[in-house]
């Protein structure tokens, strides 16, 4: 009987552990949804471009020992950055009809921001600095890793101030209106191109912010973890239902605690396969996902 309770506590542990870090996966999510929502296209650069902000994060506290909140900072906004330069050199000049391009113009973008990473670090990962490592909460039988509370909190003030600017200020509303007619959004004096790059910039600020965070709650940053970003943040995109917000964010806790569970039960070489698993399940029984796309073009 105790081995079974035992084993009861690691299992609730293990899911309350990749719910908190699944907060990085809804933020990345997101950023695929906002970019989707406003173009109908899928911009596969968007983790590496994530990655590459977090790498200019790392950069500001070994070289000017920057704190930790100005890593964040600095990595937030070198993502914004170069996810308006990715609108500008994969989607901005590619006629809005040739889907094909567009997305092949940003695996191009993916594999150029890849490499300029392994080649910037050797390909050698990097200690990032952890965020309360030493912290630890008790509640009963159950524990909370102090560095995994503060991601998930980063998280969901991020999507907080998210949804407040799409809801509650112009921007939002230009965004919201260009994603659902972008002809009728014209007529009505808005912007469509300086609304999406707006977008991407959007995008990239929670891509560095979610950069930062998965480097911090691991405690590295390699330039091997751009392409299991992409295909996380994809997965969670998907199975949320494209072009739900809402979507994305419970798609990313339930992924991060679904993945915990098979990390904890079957270790890490089996754990992606099940997550990708779970896609194949959604794919051929919900492929609208958990929610059905709420904007859609006319």
């Amino acid at each position: 009987m105790e081995d079974f309770w035992y084993e009861f506590i690691e299992i609730i542990q293990t899911i309350g552990d990749g719910l908190l870090f699944g907060s990085t996966y809804a933020l990345i999510g997101i950023g695929f949804t906002l970019i989707f929502g406003a173009m109908g296209k899928l911009n596969m650069s968007y983790a590496a471009a994530a990655i590459a902000g977090a790498y200019s994060g790392l950069a500001a506290f070994v070289l000017i020992d920057a704190p930790l909140f100005l890593v964040f900072l600095i990595s937030s906004f070198a993502s914004a950055v170069l996810g308006y330069l990715l609108y500008l050199c994969c989607f901005r000049f590619i006629p809005s009809s040739n889907h094909l391009a567009a997305l092949m113009a940003s695996v191009g973008g993916l594999f150029l921001i890849d490499e300029l990473i392994v080649h910037a670090t050797q390909g050698s990962p990097l200690t990032f600095p952890s965020i309360f490592e030493d912290s630890y909460f008790e509640i009963g039988p159950f524990g909370i890793r102090g560095d995994l509370l503060f991601v998930f909190l980063i998280g969901l003030v991020s999507t907080g101030i998210l949804l407040y600017v799409l809801f509650r200020t112009r921007l939002g509303l230009a965004t919201r209106a260009v994603a659902q007619q972008d002809v009728a959004a014209r007529l009505c004096g808005i912007g469509v191109h300086k609304t999406n790059s707006m977008t991407f910039a959007i995008a990239g600020l929670l891509g560095g912010i979610a950069g930062a965070m998965t480097a911090a709650a691991v405690g590295v940053l390699s330039p091997v973890m751009t392409v299991p970003l992409t295909i996380k943040g994809l997965i969670v995109t998907v199975i949320g239902g494209l072009g739900s917000i809402p979507g994305a964010i419970i798609a990313g806790l339930f992924v991060g605690g679904f993945e915990n569970v098979f990390l904890y039960v079957r270790g890490i070489d089996e754990r992606d396969m099940y997550v990708v698993a779970l896609l194949f399940i959604f794919l051929v029984f919900r492929p609208n996902g958990l929610f059905s796309k709420t904007i859609t073009r006319d």
